[in-house]
């Protein structure tokens, strides 16, 4: 080596294999978005084809949240049990072959039937990916990595409208959905063939990846004890969680739900102007989420205060938005709401993902997106409810969101903070 030569050395930059891992599963929580909110956009044509009035529209929406919600803590348990590698493979494949089946079919019951399997299928999902992303991720990525999924939540819905119009205008409802089950099973293809439910397994692994999760007490070569479902149950900080997640979904679900009708009731909007509008407080949602993860991951002792203070703004942006009296400023007002509410959800998946032990994450996190998906349940007709009793005004329904995401942060509090997750 010449005498010149000064050597490099810092340590170059290498892509991980976890970050291929988590663009597999980024893609598949994506397409799962995408697969299951055409249908709301298909629906009108779908109803006008197959005459179905309303009430029976809405039974093909429930007939999806029956199977999804159905299957949350079971796909924790065959994670946990067979590996989150086949259970996300075999459930995005089953979903996308029901996905491709909803445009052949033309009568009611068999609509039914589909779309409730197809529930089950992305009901084995979330849990499985939540898994796996603990089992790839440090500690101190984490936050990150589960803010990076949770994009879906705001992307997803404005990329599905823009999809299902563009097909549906060319080719008809039928064919959104045939052609949307084709790419899944490429996705499924591909989470089977490069990931591995033990690290040690994946063939980009390095010493260093390996190192770092051996450090965090996830990787280890002794083998795993099964835990008894029973024992699962007894973990306060699990009920605590799936409380602040059902509370926080409430206003999650109801912001998704009733923002373009409050815009154009309310605030009159056109239509073409309420696509636009509507759209705006998800990119600031996804905005958010990002900032949260990398805060997160920054800030980990002080996630539950950041989480508390964060849903409280959120919260009270959203009282700003129904009672202020400009038109724009209210979703000025709904831009800073999503901002902070999609923030403090990254510090909730951050506490979850380093409370929550790896071997029984499948089973814990499905426990917990159960709550979420009951939210949903709860959130859109109460809302409606609350607007039909009161003549058409939306502030009780503001005020149902606002109490809701306030009692999460509340329950928050009373979350016991770890530097290691709950021992079991």
């Amino acid at each position: 080596m010449s005498s010149n030569t000064i050597p490099d050395l810092q340590p170059k930059k290498t892509w991980k294999a976890r970050y291929t891992v988590l663009s597999l599963i980024w893609l598949a929580w994506l397409l799962s978005f995408l697969d299951r909110m055409v249908m709301s956009v298909s629906l009108p044509f779908i109803g006008r084809d197959l005459n179905l009035d309303t009430t029976q529209q809405g039974l093909i929406i429930s007939a999806f949240f029956v199977g999804y919600a159905a299957f949350q803590i079971p796909g924790g348990f065959l994670a946990d049990r067979f590996g989150a590698r086949k259970i996300m493979a075999i459930g995005i494949a089953w979903w996308s072959v029901f996905t491709s089946l909803t445009g052949m079919v033309f009568t009611l019951p068999l609509m039914l039937a589909v779309r409730f399997l197809f529930g089950i299928g992305e009901g084995c999902f979330p849990s499985a990916s939540w898994k796996m992303i603990s089992t790839y991720f440090p500690s101190k990525e984490r936050g990150r990595a589960t803010a990076i999924q949770s994009t879906v939540n705001t992307l997803g819905p404005a990329l599905a409208v823009i999809v299902a119009a563009s097909i549906i205008g060319a080719f008809g409802w039928h064919m959104v959905f045939i052609v949307l089950g084709i790419p899944g099973l490429l996705i499924a293809a591909g989470i089977y063939f490069f990931t591995r439910d033990n690290p040690k397994d994946h063939p980009s692994i390095t010493q260093q990846d390996l190192d770092e999760l051996a450090a965090d007490g996830t990787l280890t070569d002794k083998p795993v004890e099964a835990v008894p479902f029973k024992d699962v149950l007894k973990m306060p900080v699990l009920w605590q969680m799936a409380a602040i997640w059902f509370l926080f979904d409430i206003t999650f679900w109801g912001f998704s739900t009733w923002l373009p009708s409050y815009l154009i009731t309310v605030r009159e909007f056109s239509l073409a102007k309420t696509g636009v509008m509507a759209a705006i407080p998800f990119l600031f949602g996804a905005g958010g989420t990002l900032l949260g993860g990398y805060v997160s991951d920054k800030c980990k002792a002080q996630r539950k205060w950041l989480y508390m203070i964060t849903a409280v703004i959120a919260a009270g942006f959203l009282y700003m938005t129904y009672t202020v009296e400009s038109a724009d400023m209210a979703v000025v007002y709904q831009c800073i709401s999503a901002l902070f509410m999609f923030f403090a959800m990254a510090m909730f998946w951050g506490i979850l993902m380093d409370t929550i032990p790896n071997k029984i994450m499948g089973r814990a996190s499905g426990i917990v997106n159960f709550g979420g998906q009951m939210a949903g349940v709860v959130s859109a007709p109460v809302m409606g409810f609350l607007i039909k009793a009161s003549g058409g005004s939306y502030d009780s329904a503001f005020m149902f969101m606002i109490i809701a995401l306030v009692a999460s942060a509340v329950v928050t509090f009373t979350v016991k903070m770890r530097n290691t997750p709950a021992k079991i």
